[in-house]
């Protein structure tokens, strides 16, 4: 991976971890706040998607429109599989095992659909970046996600996982193969799950402005630092970055929210945590050097 495309995914792990924690707080809201928080990006970011499409991005096609809403279906898919997750079963299940899922899942698509090239280190450095994700989310105790009372957590982590792979390989081969622009590509999907999101919202307007009462901030956040994240990470796939090596190096923004925990928030670290960053920051290491 080149220094460029590396320094994309440092900056994108900060904004995803930085958007996750905010998301976290509005779980309990539903669709109501994940249709708010599209609308609040495809405002803020329609200005440089115009700007784009004007000087650059003048060329369309039936493969990049059908890639385009794929995506958008899949990311869709996506969120309010994770918002359905955090109401439905333990957060601290959930998220480790989407956060493990997905990128093991995506390294796997690469090697197998993109025909991208499998290297030791890097599927080593993948290896290490997935058990960092358990060991922090889970504090060392990996063996409670197979406990029964974790398996619901389970499922819809595996479930948030798999569309994470499959929006990660969809995007990768937009962005490496159609050339699509990755900001103009990012700002459709994000439309066009919106608009999908449209009907259902419509129909109870009254009770998502309701739900959304003291949330709105934090939509307009997540709504310039998501798409900010997957934007940087699509700079980096077109720059040339494998999937493979991008999709697990991602997971950086597990070992930033555990040092924001730990520095900011005085949150008490444990032995799992601490091995688990170490054995992200080895992952990263592998990877930055495949």
């Amino acid at each position: 991976m080149s220094s460029t495309a590396l320094l994309f995914v440092i900056a994108a792990a900060i904004a995803h971890a930085s958007w996750n924690l905010l998301a976290k707080r509005a779980a309990h809201v539903g669709s109501a706040f994940v249709f708010a928080y599209g609308l609040c990006c495809t405002i803020v970011y329609a200005p440089w998607v115009i700007w784009i499409l004007v000087f650059d991005q003048n060329e369309w096609s039936w493969p990049i429109i059908g890639c385009i809403a794929l995506s958008g279906a899949l990311h869709l898919a996506y969120s309010l599989c994770l918002q359905r997750g955090y109401q439905l079963a333990d957060l601290s299940v959930v998220y480790p095992i989407a956060r493990g899922t997905g990128p093991m899942l995506s390294t796997v698509g690469a090697l197998l659909l993109l025909g991208e090239p499998g290297t030791i280190r890097g599927i080593s450095g993948m290896l290490c970046v997935v058990l960092g994700v358990l060991l922090i989310a889970t504090q060392g105790k990996i063996s409670r996600l197979l406990q029964p009372a974790a398996m619901l957590g389970v499922r819809w982590g595996a479930l948030v996982g798999l569309f994470i792979a499959a929006y990660t390989l969809v995007d990768a081969y937009g962005v490496k193969t159609l050339l699509i622009a990755p900001v103009v590509f990012d700002w459709a999907t994000c439309a066009t799950r919106t608009l999908m999101m449209l009907p259902h919202t419509a129909r109870q307007p009254k009770q998502a402005m309701e739900a959304m009462r003291g949330y709105w901030p934090l939509a307009w956040a997540i709504g310039v630092l998501s798409p900010l994240g997957y934007i940087l990470v699509l700079y980096a796939l077109r720059d040339g970055a494998p999937v493979s090596l991008v999709a697990p190096a991602r997971e950086m923004s597990m070992l930033l929210v555990t040092l924001a925990g730990l520095y900011l928030l005085r949150e008490p670290v444990g032995w799992g945590r601490l091995v688990g960053c170490c054995s992200i920051a080895l992952g990263v290491v592998l990877l930055a050097g495949s």
